[in-house]
């Protein structure tokens, strides 16, 4: 004799857990702002940035900036890439982006562009080391 299958019964899928006061207000991904209210509302165009172009902050955060501001021109006192500056903010680059054009515009901020070596040496600078050691 088989045993006998038992017929499975339809299970109910468990009730999300009630949501807390102001839970409504939060995105997808946990801040609890828009994006456009991080990056302000202006019609100004962006500043042409790139994943490896350095910003500094040569000035501390005047009190009157946004928190996000704030937070770029500390993190800024020595250079770092935007996508560092993205990393570290939790923001996308695009908001990254939009928020460093504000700053730029404001003279709060300076882009650079990465510093790029040279393919090859200069030869004069390795025949001068070639002379040295053959010297020694």
């Amino acid at each position: 004799m088989t045993p006998r299958r038992r017929r499975r019964l339809p299970q109910e899928a468990p009730s999300p857990p009630p949501a807390a006061p102001g839970a409504g207000d939060e995105g997808e991904s946990g801040n609890p702002e828009r994006l456009y209210a991080v990056t302000g509302l202006h019609d100004g165009g962006r500043a042409r940035l790139d994943l490896v172009t350095l910003i500094v902050a040569p000035s501390a955060p005047p009190p009157s900036g946004t928190p996000e501001q704030a937070a770029v021109l500390r993190l800024c006192s020595s250079p770092l890439s935007v996508a560092e500056l993205s990393a570290y903010l939790g923001l996308p680059f695009s908001a990254t982006t939009a928020l460093l054009s504000e700053l730029i515009g404001g003279g709060l901020v300076r882009a650079h562009a990465p510093v790029v070596r040279q393919a090859l040496p200069d030869r004069t600078l390795l025949e001068a080391v070639m002379h040295g050691l053959q010297r020694l």
